[in-house]
């Protein structure tokens, strides 16, 4: 007998993809086990940690909106129309859902079943290839050329660069694989798996792989009684198991689970059966992985309801850096999405201390990130450097509003420190009454450093020109910025005093062309990377930029790649300089997490021939871009 609700159902899903790759018999069958929801106006689909449902949807009526939560505001990040899927997490990955998706008026949506609907997308490759695409491009629709809809409810991706660092990182998995031979009996295995906490064991033929032994194996075969315990594992096993290659990505591991629809993969040198085994993947080895991409983090930091989760959140950063390296992702990505992590994670404590002390802020401020934070640059657990500015009040208000964010201050600073950012050794922070002023007194304080350049000399190098907005007013910080390029244009004895300050450093090589290392103290024979090399980079670029009157570019290699635009006869100079500012970056990254430092102390016995190559090549811009400041500011005769 005909269903003719199941047929017109059919009719509407033939018209869009991927179900119009889908045969008439197949799309029946999909049609009669779909469940219509009626769902009125703000009506949830479902909501932000819910656990994944056991279907997808596709809106057959009406419009649905994909919301994110911050500050207590639903923020709209894309509508989803007829003939638009929604709801493929559950399809791909286990944790919950990462958004909210709310009816914007009366509407109709079909909920596809997943048990369902899987069987058929395995026998047919366009149809998975789809949603793998859709999945892993971000995209609602991969095949519309406009990229209409953004699958933002499965990912909480923001931008491109953190799609690339999400789905083509190296996934991590577990490198020492317990393995067993095909002659051991089940009851030794099982017992081998209870003991060591694991859900799988690599059953081996002389180091090649031959199948594997899971949990659910147990489950079925053995548990039920179909096999004996005393059945060697040959007989129980599944056979072939499936093995990749090393470095496999997150996106390739969920294709190869899904398309051979397995919970583990056999990781081995060369991808085949016929190699060595290196390793084994599992599911929640890319659940870890989501857990730790971009996006993730971003939406934990938001979400975060106390100093603990944030540190943890912290914690993972060093993992996407790991991630990042191996995959070779540009340093200055990886730097700008740390960075963006870090700034969610300061705005969340300083919404926290702001409820902890009970009372809203007395007045409009901002909260600003100054040195490596402030130009993006921090990588690894380096200390704080921040500051507040206040609005301007009354006089008979002015102690008590400072007191009010000097109390803040505090809070946030110890967060800070309990999350894993050192405090700064030279109190820069913002508990610290000199760094925590009205806008008056901020700008009386930077033109008294600009017309006074001998004073305060070691603030003047760290600070200038290196804060980032934060948090609260961003005109105040505005208003500072101006207040700077208004009394330094032209000022060439405080830009002189500058240029010779930044000469101070030279290449860090001596005559023979051997490096300059520590002769004594706690890091006798390494070399200091940042004092010798980077911060001659940061100070030139700080110099040179402020030289040009350009305002809001505080990055080092940013600086640098903006001086190649405006200096063309010296674009040579500066393109290498922010190439050589960027290897010396990584140099300092992988040396500090190497050994869970600053990574400012370079060990040159454990760095290779090329390595030590490479260091030394990155020195000679040093050399250059200083005799361009000399030569700029006429240094020779600066007295």
């Amino acid at each position: 007998m005909k269903n003719p609700i199941a047929e017109s159902i059919a009719d509407f899903l033939k018209r869009y993809h991927p179900f119009t790759s889908i045969n008439s018999t197949n799309l029946l069958e999909i049609a009669q086990s779909i469940n219509v929801i009626y769902l009125e106006k703000n009506d949830y689909l479902f909501k932000v940690n819910d656990q994944t449902h056991k279907t997808f949807y596709m809106v057959a009526s009406g419009a649905i909106g994909l919301t994110i939560t911050s500050d207590s505001d639903d923020i709209l990040i894309d509508k989803c129309d007829e003939g638009d899927i929604i709801g493929l997490r559950p399809f791909f990955a286990k944790d919950n859902y990462l958004m909210n998706a709310k009816a914007r008026e009366e509407s109709i949506v079909y909920a596809i079943p997943i048990e369902v609907f899987k069987p058929i997308v395995m026998q047919n490759s366009n149809v998975l290839n789809f949603l793998l695409q859709s999945f892993a491009s971000n995209t609602r629709n991969p095949l519309d050329k406009n990229h209409k809809g953004k699958l933002l409810s499965e990912n909480v991706i923001y931008n491109d660069s953190t799609n690339e660092i999400q789905y083509y990182q190296p996934i991590r998995y577990t490198k020492n694989a317990v393995t067993a031979s095909p002659t051991e009996i089940v009851k030794n295995i099982a017992l081998i798996m209870t003991n060591k906490k694991i859900g799988s064991i690599i059953i081996h033929n002389e180091g090649l792989p031959i199948g594997i032994v899971t949990d659910k194996d147990l489950r079925s075969k053995i548990a039920t009684g179909r096999y004996s315990i005393e059945t060697t594992i040959d007989k129980v096993m599944s056979s072939p198991v499936i093995t990749v290659t090393e470095n496999l990505s997150i996106v390739e591991a969920q294709i190869m689970m899904l398309k051979h629809n397995v919970g583990h993969l056999c990781v081995t040198k060369d991808g085949t059966s016929h190699s060595q085994i290196s390793g084994i993947i599992s599911e929640h080895d890319i659940v870890v992985a989501q857990a730790n991409n971009p996006g993730v983090l971003l939406k934990q930091a938001k979400r975060a309801q106390n100093t603990g989760d944030l540190k943890n959140i912290r914690e993972k950063v060093s993992d996407l850096i790991q991630h990042s390296i191996d995959k070779n992702i540009p340093i200055k990505h990886i730097c700008s999405i740390v960075s963006e992590i870090n700034i969610a994670i300061t705005r969340k404590a300083i919404d926290q201390a702001i409820e902890k002390l009970g009372t809203p802020p007395p007045c409009s401020f901002s909260w600003i990130n100054i040195g490596s934070q402030g130009r993006k640059e921090q990588l690894l657990l380096s200390d704080q450097d921040n500051a507040i500015v206040f609005e301007d009040v009354r006089d008979e208000r002015y102690d008590e509003v400072k007191e009010y964010f000097l109390n803040l201050g505090s809070i946030v600073t110890k967060k800070l420190n309990k999350i894993g950012y050192p405090f700064c050794e030279d109190n820069m922070m913002a508990s610290n009454p000199l760094w925590c002023k009205s806008i008056s007194d901020w700008k009386n304080q930077f033109k008294t450093w600009i017309l006074n350049p001998r004073e305060k000399q070691d603030v003047i190098s760290t600070l200038f020109f290196d804060y980032d907005f934060v948090y609260g007013n961003d005109k105040l910080v505005k208003e500072i910025t101006d207040t700077i390029f208004e009394h330094s244009k032209d000022n060439q004895l405080f830009l002189a005093y500058l240029g010779s300050e930044a000469l101070k450093n030279p290449p860090p090589l001596g005559f023979f062309r051997q490096f300059l290392v520590e002769s004594d103290g706690e890091h006798k024979d390494t070399f200091d990377i940042k004092r010798r090399a980077l911060l001659q980079f940061i100070d030139a670029a700080r110099i040179l930029i402020l030289d040009h009157g350009v305002k809001n570019i505080n990055n080092t290699a940013s600086r640098f790649a903006k001086l190649a635009e405006i200096e063309p006869l010296n674009a040579a100079i500066y393109e290498a300089c922010e190439e050589a500012f960027l290897e010396l970056v990584k140099f300092r990254t992988e040396e500090g997490l190497m050994h869970n430092t600053d990574g400012n102390y370079l060990n040159l016995k454990e760095l290779s021939k090329l390595d030590k190559v490479k260091l030394k090549n990155a020195f000679q811009p040093i050399n250059d871009v200083q005799e361009l400041i000399k030569n700029k500011f006429k240094l020779t005769y600066f007295t």
